[in-house]
């Protein structure tokens, strides 16, 4: 009888040996589980609030360039939906060097002591390469969007009627593709570029 009550609780105790390994590996799985599932929660949570973020800055940055886009607008029939798209692009929501140190929101150049040197990206025979221009100063990036409109009505040194089809343009789509094809920008997509910043923030509301 001694042998097999020994046997017996041999038995159990191999028992209670497995039952505590296996609750180990649980707890160890739940906690491993737990914690995989809490850093996916909070890097999703991480994302949303920086696309908040993000989105709260470029309504910023609309808000404050929209007022003085639709003054000229108003006077001069410069689409403020192309002047907003513009500033948008060119100045990379106004984070750029030249947007927030200089005040330039279009990329309008400019010789003189007025004028910085400033490296910037062209597309040129097929690619895009990055070389220096010198480029206007402003006091605020209210000067800057006044300057603009005023080179959309006056043109460029050697082509005053220059920019003639985009203020007359009947819409948004046909001001941008002009200015493509009036050469302000190098970029061969500038156009569909512009019309799609203008459709994703609705910036054609600000027309009416």
């Amino acid at each position: 009888m001694a042998k097999r009550s020994n046997r017996k609780k041999k038995r159990n105790s191999k028992t209670r040996t497995l039952v505590w390994i296996l609750v180990v590996i649980a707890v160890f799985l739940g906690v491993y589980i737990g914690h995989h599932f809490y850093r996916i929660w909070n890097q999703q949570r991480i994302e949303q609030q920086m696309q908040k973020h993000d989105r709260q800055a470029k309504q910023r940055f609309i808000t404050q360039v929209a007022p003085e886009a639709q003054a000229m607008q108003n006077t001069y029939h410069v689409y403020a939906s192309i002047t907003i798209a513009q500033a948008i692009l060119e100045s990379q929501w106004g984070t750029s060097r030249l947007a927030s140190q200089y005040h330039n929101l279009f990329g309008i150049k400019g010789t003189g002591p007025n004028s910085r040197e400033l490296t910037t990206k062209e597309y040129i025979n097929g690619k895009w390469i990055v070389t220096k221009g010198r480029f206007r100063v402003y006091d605020s990036w209210s000067d800057s969007i006044k300057d603009h409109t005023r080179l959309m009505m006056n043109g460029t040194d050697t082509n005053q009627q220059n920019y003639d089809r985009v203020v007359k343009a009947a819409n948004y789509q046909e001001a941008a593709k002009a200015l493509q094809d009036s050469g302000y920008a190098t970029d061969p997509n500038y156009a569909q570029k512009l019309i799609s910043v203008i459709k994703a923030y609705k910036l054609y509301n600000y027309d009416k």
